[in-house]
């Protein structure tokens, strides 16, 4: 626990911390460029007379209709309030201290209520502190600098959900420390350096602490300069940049005695392992087009653990690799049709528990405020194949209603 301590105090003497704020009291509006959501226009804003304090309220809904058809078994049709999101930030005596809170209430956010345990309805709560426009340290729970599409709000995304390698090699929010240094300039050569110190255990988790933490590092280059408006937090060429912009990330991730099956997310494991990330990224954007690709790996050693009162019980980390590639073109009429192709392929060790997967999905998206209001069709199909030989077929069709401030 002391070697936790001493690297927290190094890195926070060292790096001080990562997140560029804008702020102007002219507009009362209030950008936190690394925040996890995406932001169109000010949301509700509220400051006090002696300018000390700074309220900003937003929410957003995703609704949202799927039919689902999943072989050798009778079709679903599934209606359900995807996402209901409220956030607040803003500022208390100083623009240089920050925070950010994120509140979730649709039942697929909230999860599994467990006997004895909160309604886990806290998603960020996070306090900054800045002091320049290129340093920054949060201190709290919110995610960490992972895979560019994980980073990204929900509501930012052109198809009605994240890829099938982010739900299963992803790393989540956690409690802890991060730093950054934001360097991004519009025409010129720039980058981004992120870290984090984190519990390891994910989102809201109190019960059983134990001596099990996270590290995380981050490198983000901009070759070409930075995105117009932000553009690396927000998927398609909505800015429509005059200029090819291109983002290459990379993130290295150590979860040291990791509790659960994925990391920061999944079931309970019978015993402690360690596992390692690496996700890699690239977006390029121009004139209507975007083109984005990642690859995403985890690694443990000894990855099943079982039951101590029963050799048949067992519980598996998630270790494998996968692939994403994403296109999409946004038309002058604010129309976007978007192809996305994914494959995911598990480690040998777990091969015959789960299947490798790959994944093909179209849709067409139409914006009314950028992202803050659109309507999203999907259709995606899945091929799975099995250690044994066999495959089985999966496809779905989704249409998808988002709307915020």
């Amino acid at each position: 626990m002391k070697r936790i301590l001493v690297i927290i105090v190094g890195l926070t003497s060292l790096l001080s911390a990562a997140q560029e704020v804008q702020f102007s009291t002219k507009d009362n509006d209030l950008k936190l460029a690394t925040l996890p959501y995406y932001n169109y226009g000010r949301g509700l804003g509220l400051t006090s007379p002696d300018s000390i304090f700074q309220l900003n309220i937003r929410f957003r809904m995703q609704n949202r209709m799927s039919f689902i058809q999943l072989e050798d078994q009778e079709e679903i049709l599934d209606g359900q309030i995807r996402r209901l999101r409220l956030r607040f930030d803003g500022y208390v005596g100083n623009p240089k201290f920050l925070y950010a809170i994120q509140l979730s209430f649709a039942p697929g956010d909230v999860g599994v209520i467990e006997d004895g345990e909160n309604v886990n309805i806290i998603r960020d709560a996070v306090v900054f502190y800045r002091p320049n426009k290129y340093w920054s340290i949060a201190f709290g729970q919110t995610k960490l600098p992972g895979n560019r599409q994980r980073v990204n709000s929900s509501g930012a995304l052109q198809l009605t959900d994240r890829t099938i390698n982010n739900a299963r090699f992803n790393i989540d929010r956690d409690f802890g420390v991060q730093t950054y240094y934001l360097h991004e300039k519009k025409d010129a050569f720039s980058y981004n350096l992120k870290t984090a110190i984190s519990t390891g255990n994910g989102r809201n988790v109190t019960k059983n602490p134990d001596n099990g933490y996270a590290l995380t590092g981050k490198v983000e280059v901009f070759p070409m300069g930075s995105f117009t408006k932000d553009g690396t937090t927000f998927e398609g060429d909505i800015a429509r940049e005059k200029t090819p912009k291109l983002m290459l990330s990379g993130v290295l991730h150590k979860n040291i005695r990791a509790r659960f099956t994925q990391g920061q997310l999944g079931d309970d494991l019978f015993d402690k392992r360690d596992m390692q990330s690496v996700l890699l990224d690239a977006m390029v954007k121009y004139d209507g087009w975007s083109f984005m690709t990642t690859y995403m790996n985890r690694t443990a050693d000894d990855a099943i653990t079982f039951n101590p009162e029963d050799a048949t019980d067992f519980k598996y980390v998630y270790i494998g690799e996968g692939m994403d590639y994403q296109l999409s073109y946004l038309f002058l009429n604010n129309i976007e049709v978007i192809g996305r192709f994914s494959t995911q392929n598990v480690h040998e060790t777990i091969k015959s528990f789960t299947p490798d997967t790959k994944q093909y999905s179209l849709g067409v998206t139409k914006y009314f405020w950028e992202h803050a209001f659109k309507i999203q069709s999907e259709f995606s199909f899945d091929q799975l194949s099995y250690a044994n030989g066999s495959t089985r077929d999966n496809w779905y069709l989704r249409f998808q209603v988002e709307i915020g401030i």
